[in-house]
């Protein structure tokens, strides 16, 4: 028996009620039956669990089991509501279809007839190339990498995946089929609120501003609890400790939504946790999607009540007429031993240890990469011993598995009686684990076969949108500048705003946002891309773009191959950047004292 709860809406009604219960594979399993739990109604369930990384994940799952390539813990969601959601008319989208959607779509029904349950499910399909590569690039898709240039023919390497962007027109299709679920493969984040939008709304291909609002209202909502307080840097705003809860799109005709959540859930919705979001992983203005390109500076924020915002006044062009590609393909193999080093003479224990390991090992030429890292976390007279180390990280990568196996890591252990005084390691002695490179580019969006199978059988191709009447939007208007003289006080970034920050392939973003119209004055003329460098010493020699985003008061940095070639293959500490924005919060700069009564801490 299901629990009682508010049924959902019927379309063309003004508002659609969208609700995310996850925002990568692995989210909190519990997240459907609590927002299906709470008081508001709710009309279409949406689950987002595909990443670059996720895709090789699948891809290798798939390679123990034919069967697999999909999200699992959906299943276990859909056994947990899938009843709720029939009995309330509440539609189901998800792309937990990953690489494969029917494979998905079958046990999916398998556990509904279990449950004496029948639901309607479609699957969109079309954006698998990886069969058709050869034939692609026959025909003039260079698949050229969008950080290198370089043309995939060109480049010697073997994906084994392609998968091009999907955008929500067959999600809409196939709710005007009936689909109680529909199961997508690798379709944008932000389709899964554009599709049922339109559906719902009655857009057209040409309505780019309500897409363009409905994307930003699904790039919002796509990471599950971050929108509601999750990974929020102001922690003194969030009401207690209690784990957020998933967000709810109330998606209205003209494209304007507000972001809400179920009343009593924990966290916060703001406009700081909605900027936040807003920032996150996200390029310059323009916001190509496959169904408009929504720009990020007509975004505007409003207080709309206790845990509502306003999302309004976004601007769209016409799609454009690439979609973009994720393609991976195996990079090698690698391995990671991490020696500890305590007290005095630090850097001369780290040198002599590397001069020793890659004496023994018969030296460092012998692996195609070889990265060193000593991490000083040590407190000069620290009165606990953990807080008078550093670590000393190395990490080699190859082709050859044997070459950075139980070798190398052995070797490492011989070191324990002959290198250095206080020696000892975080990581026990192990083989080699292989690791995926992602390669980004585009394809012709008319050579994508996108289609959706509904519930009866048919099958509908979903065409590219056709090229309207060109639409540019202006870019929005900065503030002018303002000349801050006088003395100045030393604080922490972090006083002055916030920050976001993610990976994108090789490059990360670091959005920084603040509160306030004097200091975001200061962040235009102060946080330059030669300032970000300077805060961020790694990112020294590195391409790097700024974006200004008056709306918001934010700018966004996009910092080049700071992550090499992306997540899957990095060898930085932080691989997909999740902290860089934080850290740069942390580091000082001179503010005017006149600005000190405007920053949010105390300085």
């Amino acid at each position: 028996m299901s629990p009682a709860g508010p049924a959902a809406g019927s379309p063309g009604s003004p508002v659609v009620r969208i609700a995310n219960c996850s925002g990568f594979y692995g989210d909190r399993l519990d997240a459907a039956r609590d927002l299906l739990a709470g008081p508001d109604p709710i009309d279409v369930l949406t689950g987002d669990y595909l990443a670059e990384l996720t895709m090789l994940i699948l891809w290798k799952a798939r390679q123990r089991d034919p069967a697999a390539g999909y999200a699992r813990t959906f299943v276990t969601q859909m056994e947990q509501v899938l009843g709720t959601c029939l009995e309330r008319g509440v539609r189901v989208v998800t792309n937990a279809g990953g690489l494969n959607p029917t494979g998905l779509a079958d046990r999916l029904a398998e556990v509904a007839r279990g449950l004496g349950l029948a639901p309607a499910i479609a699957v969109v399909e079309g954006d698998d190339l990886f069969g058709r590569l050869g034939e692609l690039q026959a025909g003039g898709e260079a698949f050229a990498n969008l950080d290198t240039g370089q043309a995939l023919a060109d480049s010697g390497v073997d994906p084994v995946t392609a998968n091009a962007y999907l955008g929500g027109w067959g999600i809409a299709e196939a709710l005007a089929g009936g689909a109680d679920v529909v199961v997508c493969p690798r379709v944008t984040d932000a389709a899964l609120v554009v599709g049922p939008a339109a559906w719902w709304h009655g857009w057209g291909r040409h309505d780019w501003d309500r897409l363009a609002g409905a994307v930003v209202a699904g790039h919002i909502v796509e990471c599950g609890p971050q929108a509601c307080g999750g990974n929020y840097p102001f922690i003194d705003e969030l009401p207690d400790n209690r784990y957020p809860g998933f967000p709810i799109a109330e998606v209205r005709a003209d494209g304007s939504a507000v972001i809400t959540k179920q009343p009593g859930s924990g966290g916060a919705v703001t406009e700081g946790t909605v900027t936040a979001q807003l920032l996150y992983e996200i390029g310059g203005a323009a916001y190509p999607n496959p169904d408009v390109v929504a720009r990020f500076d007509t975004v505007e924020l409003a207080a709309d009540g206790p845990d509502r915002v306003l999302v309004h006044g976004v601007r769209g062009e016409p799609a454009p007429a690439e979609l973009k590609v994720a393609l991976n393909y195996p990079g090698g193999y690698r391995n990671t031993m991490t020696m500890v080093l305590t007290g005095l003479d630090i850097e001369a224990k780290a040198a002599r240890t590397e001069a020793m390991l890659f004496d023994l090992l018969g030296g460092r030429e012998r692996f195609a990469t070889v990265d060193v890292a000593l991490v000083r976390h040590q407190q000069p007279g620290a009165d606990d011993n953990e807080l008078a180390t550093a670590d000393l990280r190395i990490t080699v990568q190859d082709p050859d598995p044997a070459a950075v196996g139980r070798r190398f890591s052995s070797a490492v252990t011989e070191l324990a009686l002959a290198s250095y005084a206080g020696f000892f390691t975080r990581t026990p002695p192990g083989d080699a684990s292989a690791y995926g490179v992602y390669w980004p580019a585009l394809v012709g969006a008319s050579a994508v076969h996108h289609t959706v199978t509904l519930p009866d059988g048919s099958v509908v191709p979903i065409p590219p949108t056709e090229p309207g009447p060109a639409v540019v939007v202006p870019a929005g208007a900065l503030p002018p500048s303002v000349a801050f003289g006088g003395p100045t006080t030393r604080v922490a970034l972090g006083a002055v705003c916030g920050a976001r920050s993610g990976d994108k392939g090789g490059n990360a973003n670091v959005g920084l946002w603040t509160w306030d119209d004097n200091l975001y004055a200061w962040m235009l003329g102060q946080l330059t891309t030669d300032a970000l460098r300077r805060l961020v010493p790694e990112a020294a020699g590195l391409a790097m773009t700024r974006t200004e985003l008056p709306r918001l008061r934010a700018l966004n940095f996009v910092v080049e191959g700071i992550l090499g070639l992306g997540v899957a293959s990095s060898t930085r500490f932080d691989p997909q950047a999740k902290g860089l924005g934080e850290f740069v919060r942390s580091r000082p700069v001179e503010l005017p004292a006149a600005l000190a009564t405007h920053c949010r801490t105390a300085v």
